[in-house]
């Protein structure tokens, strides 16, 4: 009773102000949709109607129709689905591996240190856009491949942020004094540093999702994303965009949803940030 209750007072922190509010109820409801979209969904998403396409939104098609005649609104919320599972898996293998080098680097320090963040520092100036497409176009295309790749190269910045986090905090009392207790490396990381960290890992987190949100979606459009006819947002952009001036609502649809999402994983972000008494400002990844 006393975990459940102190998420609550967590959330209700949280959405404490109107646009926290906002932020979660979008989230959520994107959330929900993804959970349930093969529940909810009027048409089947790649049923195409040859007699339908480039429709208006009616009350048919609330979205209008594509190009192929298959109903924008089914796969707008069938795209949900594909960005965020791939994302999430893909932000929490980054969070996982950054932060565990992160927090072992900077605990260690020395010539440990110096090396790692130089070839840190080295994978940081070469364009990820370049690896990323390279990597996917040598390997294959699969959803395995998207989120081992994403969450490879979004790691590398989270290394940078945890290490600084725990240079600042092995300089407390607590961790000399666990040090002269004897504790082992492993205590002192578990009990000792991750608790005094877990903010900044918390809010790296959420940033670091909305923008892997974005550069799937950029994947997706140039043709690296998930495989047709899977629906995915940046392919349905990319598909759709020759039919601008005919039909908006075909590119429309899919670019609200994707950016809603961003908007309000950001919103969340930065309402945590403040939860947990962290200056965003100064703590943004690299």
């Amino acid at each position: 009773m006393s975990q459940i209750k102190l998420f609550m007072d967590f959330f209700k922190q949280l959405s404490a102000t109107p646009s926290a509010k906002v932020g979660l109820i979008l989230f959520i409801t994107h959330i929900v949709l993804a959970c349930f979209a093969t529940y909810i969904i009027p048409y089947d998403y790649g049923q195409t109607d040859s007699f339908n396409i480039l429709k208006g939104p009616s009350l048919e098609h609330w979205f209008g129709t594509d190009q192929l005649g298959r109903d924008i609104l089914s796969r707008t919320i069938m795209g949900g689905r594909a960005a965020l599972m791939i994302t999430f898996a893909g932000s929490f293998i980054a969070i996982l591996w950054g932060s565990c080098l992160g927090i072992i680097t900077g605990f260690v320090g020395g010539r440990f240190d110096e090396v790692v963040m130089r070839f840190i520092d080295a994978l940081l100036s070469i364009p990820w856009i370049l690896f990323l497409l390279l990597i996917i176009s040598v390997i294959g295309q699969s959803d395995a491949t998207l989120i081992l790749t994403l969450g490879f190269f979004y790691g590398i910045a989270v290394i940078r942020v945890v290490r600084g986090a725990t240079l600042d905090v092995i300089t407390h009392d607590y961790i000399l004094a666990a040090r002269l207790r004897g504790e082992r490396t492993s205590a002192i990381i578990r009990y000792e540093i991750l608790p005094n960290i877990m903010n900044v890992i918390l809010v790296d987190g959420a940033m670091r999702w909305s923008w892997m949100l974005l550069i799937f979606s950029s994947l997706s459009f140039l043709g690296f994303g998930v495989n047709p006819p899977t629906p995915d947002w940046g392919l349905m952009i990319a598909d759709t965009r020759g039919f601008m001036s005919v039909a908006p609502w075909a590119t429309l649809a899919p670019l609200i949803a994707l950016s809603s999402l961003i908007f309000s994983i950001n919103i969340i972000s930065d309402a945590l940030s403040k939860v947990v008494g962290l200056n965003r400002d100064n703590s943004s990844p690299v």
